[in-house]
């Protein structure tokens, strides 16, 4: 599937619109905790555009630190008490948090499932292989152009499985949400219209989920 450039285009400018909104939305919040997270979903939605091309291979651990580090930053913020106002302390904040976490997890197991099925084999290199021909011929060196990550693993494919099929529910549901809230501002009753902002991460929610299960799908094929 990451070998049609038309898909991996495609959810390469859906990371990076998820980003650059994070990253708006982070040079705009006031709260310490709101900008935080903003640019730890900015983060992490770079981090998996840039894992679609296989940039910076070197980095993988650091990359699956953050996020696992992200995972636990909102998984903290989903269990605080009622005590710490900036954090996640309603029902509903709660609950959007521990998604948050299960979303930075699923994003660090996916970078850990591609750097497995992406690693070149001991002694050559991503760029080039090497062709031994009979000692009559002389000796060639073919270059294969930059391409993006494929996901061939050869373990366990079906540990994609299961949350491939859990983003695909929150797509679902983000989508329904969605228009439920599209469909309250059509009433025109002004004390039950979500704000704009609400319609607009419930659109951006949809769309990475959406993002995250077909990555997904594609490793448990």
């Amino acid at each position: 599937m990451f070998n049609i450039p038309a898909i991996t285009w495609t959810l390469t400018a859906a990371l990076l619109l998820g980003g650059s909104y994070h990253a708006l939305q982070a040079a705009r919040s006031r709260q310490h905790t709101d900008r935080v997270n903003n640019i730890l979903h900015a983060l992490m939605n770079i981090l998996m555009a840039a894992m679609l091309w296989n940039l910076a291979p070197t980095t993988m651990l650091a990359q699956i630190a953050v996020l696992a580090a992200a995972a636990l930053w909102f998984a903290i913020q989903a269990v605080a008490r009622p005590e710490f106002k900036t954090l996640c302390t309603t029902a509903q904040g709660q609950l959007k948090c521990a998604y948050h976490a299960l979303t930075m997890a699923g994003a660090a197991l996916m970078i850990a499932m591609m750097s497995q099925g992406t690693t070149p084999a001991p002694g050559t290199t991503p760029a080039q292989t090497m062709t031994m021909p009979m000692p009559a011929t002389h000796h060639t060196m073919t270059a294969t152009p930059h391409s993006p990550a494929t996901p061939t693993l050869d373990h366990s494919p079906a540990l994609a499985i299961l949350p491939a099929t859990f983003f695909t529910a929150a797509a679902v549901i983000f989508l329904i949400l969605l228009l439920r809230a599209r469909r309250q501002k059509t009433t025109h009753h002004p004390k039950t219209t979500p704000p704009p902002h609400t319609r607009t991460n419930h659109g951006l929610e949809a769309l990475g989920a959406t993002t995250m299960a077909l990555m997904f799908a594609t490793m448990s094929a």
